[in-house]
């Protein structure tokens, strides 16, 4: 087993517990900081006055110092790097966003303590320059951080509403800088309600100072073998415009890309919760395969994705597909593809989506589905002929999780390792280990994805919010801090619903055609082992979900802890 130390994004799960599985399913240990450097999370304490809560205060984030300690004394025993620079410099996603009272020093010089942090990347690949380092970084979304470090839901509209609006088009990186605030009138936006505009500003000011180390001091002299740069929670206008042109432009003239990207060395695309599943792919591919590209091709059941855009994101759903193919080290193909993407764009083309995955099946063709019909979640009617489809067992990746971008990046990366791994490994109890990580994390892909967004967490917020603690917590804001907005009484409610729900979800998710199997012939197994033309494939024979699983992240009814176990 190939051993690849893991600095992720935070500790949701999303970032760390399905990367680690994904891993897992591809043969590779991923090695990863102790869950005390890694934690993260939201406002711990509540200031209250009587019946009211005045405000909040002190959120977690990664132990920055312990992280880059951490790098140094497991960069001999392992074969690769994947790491993210927010949770290196800045203890994480929610880290990068903290507002700064002032503005940082000019570049490079810009923050000594940060740039330290960052170097580490440079020292490590400077010992082991056979050992590929590939590293994921976020251009710094629109909106402020919910209940971290006082700033309310108000704040985070206020901020997302003024900071997508449309600003002065710059193209030098001291302007974009300087221009924040200026419309595209040529005139400055006005003052702020709930959240310090010129704060933020410095905030973004210093992460976009950071992005450009990154290209510029790490990536551009080699010691960043592949570079992921996801634009988190974007617009097709704003403040990140500027920033996300200026890089592809660097990618271009400093990093011998075309049209803002190259495939071999950076991508920058609307994603960051993915951004840890395609890395880890790309990671598979080089160890097994010596970055031999895979081929993609994409079929749409419903409209085609070059005519959507969604929101939080500033490109098409095809583009945006072909980007992550870059990501993952594939190629994009119409025909004769190793991996066939059904990409699922409406609710009517379901029942035709499945079809194809039935053809795909009969024809020994690797399949992974996306689920673009849900906004947020996987669509009840999408899900239902997936799961009606005992070839749904077989698929190498499947989301229907969040954003778009999150969607291809879970799935596609789950796709790419596990085939990279299917066609190269051929040892027993290799093949065993890594095909229950696999059958495990599909099977959560549909628990998750449906069974608790789409399902559960209705019943989790109704609940919430008719039991709030304080009289001026508005009810709509109180499932998104559980942990302080509900008594502990009524959150360990909330947590045996959550369990007992999830545990009938499991149950009956289980029983449907896609999990059930029969005998090792069964169309209800999962790939185990592709050998040229001939598939080994093993039947399902349960799944179990233990009692004390799942549980709240960050307290908040939006992300769960979930860890199912099927069996073959």
């Amino acid at each position: 087993m190939k051993n690849v130390l893991y600095v992720p994004l935070d500790d949701r799960p999303v970032n760390l517990d399905d990367v680690v599985r994904q891993g897992c399913s591809a043969g590779l240990n991923l090695i990863t900081p102790s869950s005390a450097d890694l934690r993260n999370g939201l406002d711990t304490v509540a200031i209250t006055s009587g019946s009211e809560i005045l405000g909040t205060r002190k959120p977690i984030y990664g132990s920055t110092a312990n992280l880059r300690q951490f790098i140094l004394d497991r960069a001999a025993s392992v074969d690769g790097f994947i790491i993210s620079t927010d949770m290196l410099a800045y203890g994480g996603l929610i880290g990068s966003r903290r507002l700064r009272e002032c503005d940082s020093g000019v570049y490079p010089d810009y923050d000594r303590s940060v740039t330290r942090l960052l170097d580490v990347i440079r020292r490590i690949k400077q010992r082991y320059p056979s050992k590929p380092v590939y590293v994921l970084d976020t251009i710094l979304r629109l909106a402020t951080t919910t209940y971290v470090e006082g700033l309310t839901y108000d704040a985070y509209v206020e901020s997302r509403e003024l900071m997508g609006l449309p600003r002065r088009s710059c193209t030098r990186f001291d302007d974009i800088l300087s221009d924040y605030n200026i419309s595209d009138t040529g005139e400055p936006y006005g003052s702020t309600t709930h959240f310090d505009k010129e704060a933020y500003y410095n905030t973004r000011r210093h992460k976009f100072k950071t992005n450009h180390y990154i290209l510029d001091q790490l990536t551009r002299p080699g010691f960043i073998d592949f570079l992921a740069i996801g634009v988190d929670d974007a617009n097709t206008q704003g403040v990140q415009i500027n920033e996300i042109r200026f890089v592809e432009q660097f990618i271009d003239h400093a990093l011998d890309g075309r049209d803002g990207q190259n495939p071999d060395r950076a991508v920058i695309l609307p994603d960051a919760d993915g951004l840890g599943h395609s890395l880890v792919a790309r990671m598979a591919n080089q160890l097994y395969r010596n970055g031999r590209k895979q081929r993609f091709s994409v079929q749409y059941y419903g409209p085609d994705g070059s005519t959507i855009i969604n929101p939080y994101e500033y490109m098409s759903v095809h583009d945006n597909l072909l980007r992550h193919i870059d990501m993952v080290g594939g190629r994009h193909v119409t025909e004769a593809p190793d991996i066939e993407i059904i990409a699922i764009t409406g609710a009517d083309e379901a029942s035709n989506a499945v079809h194809r995955i039935q053809t795909n099946g009969d024809n020994s063709q690797a399949t992974l589905a996306i689920d673009f019909v849900g906004q947020g979640a996987a669509n009840a009617a999408v899900t239902d002929a997936l799961l009606e489809q005992p070839v749904t067992g077989r698929l190498l990746g499947y989301s229907g999780w969040n954003t778009a971008g999150n969607k291809i990046g879970i799935a596609l990366g789950m796709a790419q390792a596990r085939y990279a791994f299917l066609i190269s490994e051929t040892e027993e109890f290799a093949l065993e280990k890594a095909l229950q990580a696999h059958g495990s994390l599909l099977f959560k892909r549909f628990l998750k994805d449906y069974n608790y967004k789409a399902v559960t967490i209705a019943e989790i917020r109704a609940y919430s919010r008719s039991h709030a603690r304080y009289s001026n917590v508005p009810q709509n804001f109180t499932d998104q801090h559980m942990l302080l907005f509900n008594s502990p009484e009524d959150y360990s409610h909330l947590l045996t619903m959550l369990r007992e729900q999830m545990q009938a979800h499991t149950t009956a998710l289980a029983s449907r055609k896609a999990f059930v199997g029969i005998d090792s012939t069964s169309a209800a197994a999962n790939v185990k082992q592709i050998q040229g033309s001939t598939w080994t494939l093993a039947a399902y024979t349960g799944a179990d979900l233990e009692l004390n699983d799942p549980n709240f992240k960050w307290g908040r009814a939006f992300e769960i802890t979930l860890q199912p176990s099927v069996m073959f």
